[in-house]
């Protein structure tokens, strides 16, 4: 297996697709989340989510600098707290403002790949900090892309429970 070409070919997939769906917010949107239910983000805390949710982690495991890139607002958690609740997550000011933050996260994620090179990829074992477990630093990357695609999932049922006109075409980035 090439880790490399497969994130390379992952993180370009999740990210055009997640830009697609950020076209279809508006600022108007931000305050919005699912009336039903607990600890749900707003679309702003979403959109500001995304911006941090791959190439930084993919920083965070090549270099072990954890430290969150100017501009996210990510708090810092408490004793013991390995996820922040929802009210406590920041929130994007404008669509626009993440529309830049994660094209910044984009170009982060393909450098990194790139500066790991596919030897320590296949070859180096990290550990997440909110996990106990080591993985090869190329499916620690590869899981990182899984939690944005997750989370440009939960954006496409935000729009769509909003009235958005999305489908399966948008969630996939075709």
């Amino acid at each position: 297996m090439n880790w490399s070409e497969l994130l390379i070919s992952q993180t370009r997939l999740t990210y055009s697709a997640t830009e697609g769906l950020l076209d279809l917010v508006d600022d108007s949107m931000l305050d919005w989340k699912p009336s039903t239910g607990e600890n749900w983000m707003t679309t702003g805390q979403l959109l500001l989510h995304l911006t941090t949710a791959c190439g930084f982690c993919f920083k965070g495991f090549l270099t072990g600098d954890w430290t969150p890139p100017e501009g996210s607002e990510m708090p810092e958690a408490e004793e013991g707290e390995m996820l922040l609740p929802a009210e406590k997550l920041p929130v994007a000011e404008s669509v626009a403002r993440v529309k830049e933050l994660l094209a910044a996260d984009k170009q982060l994620a393909l450098a990194t790949i790139e500066e790991a090179g596919e030897g320590r990829l296949a070859g180096d074992t990290v550990k997440a900090p909110w996990e106990a477990e080591e993985r090869l630093l190329g499916a620690q990357f590869l899981l990182m892309v899984q939690h944005l695609a997750q989370h440009k999932g939960q954006l496409f049922y935000y729009l769509k429970l909003q009235g958005k006109p999305v489908d399966t075409s948008q969630l996939w980035g075709m």
